[in-house]
């Protein structure tokens, strides 16, 4: 029988004690290593042999959509499951595309967890059913689809979130940035649109989902 290596990314580590809790009596899976931050993942892969990564959106230095892209290219054979409290379209949709087989809902019972893993270990995806459903429905505010062409963020588009998230004003942020109030503020319009908020606190909040700030 072949056990299933998993590595938890999260920055609450009581997560992987708890992981390795319910797995104690499940002989094909085992948490191997954990690490609270997107680089120190990388580490822990220069030593540790794993199967499967567990992985959070929101932790620091390298989030978890910037993580699964690189661990899709760096480490192809890698399968990776989002683990997140996050039920957005936008975030499910990133972290699929970027790589991910899968996508589970934080306060999951053991059962699911379970099924979860087997599924993504056998070639299948999984995604919680509350998060399917937001998948199902679409983009709701703006033109955007889910059948569309998948365009991530620019590092310029980045930065604006960030300098907005600061509360920044359009002064402040063009001034930084070396661009016009009215550049800015089509940056904000842009933004809202691209990441299927309606308000700048949808921005703020994206960016605090994040761990960029």
């Amino acid at each position: 029988m072949s056990i299933t290596r998993i590595i938890v990314v999260d920055s609450q580590e009581l997560i992987a004690h708890g992981l390795r809790s319910w797995l104690a009596d499940v002989q094909d899976m085992e948490v191997v290593a954990y690490a609270s931050t997107g680089k120190k993942l990388f580490t822990e892969l220069r030593t540790v042999e794993a199967d499967l990564v567990l992985i959070d959106i929101s932790i620091a230095e390298m989030d978890g959509i910037d993580a699964t892209r690189l661990l899709h290219s760096s480490h192809p054979k890698l399968k990776v499951l989002a683990h997140s409290s996050l039920t957005e379209v936008e975030y499910a949709n990133s972290m699929l595309i970027e790589g991910a087989s899968g996508y589970l809902l934080k306060g999951c019972g053991k059962e699911e967890f379970i099924t979860a893993v087997r599924t993504v270990m056998e070639g299948g995806r999984y995604v919680s059913a509350s998060v399917q459903r937001n998948i199902d429905i679409g983009y709701t505010w703006t033109e955007k689809s889910m059948g569309g062409e998948y365009i991530g963020l620019t590092d310029r588009e980045r930065e604006v979130i960030r300098l907005i998230a600061m509360e920044k004003t359009n002064e402040e942020i063009g001034m930084a940035l070396g661009v016009t109030q009215e550049t800015v503020k089509s940056h904000r319009k842009h933004l809202m649109a691209k990441l299927d908020v309606r308000s700048t606190a949808g921005l703020v909040k994206y960016a605090l989902d994040r761990k960029w700030i």
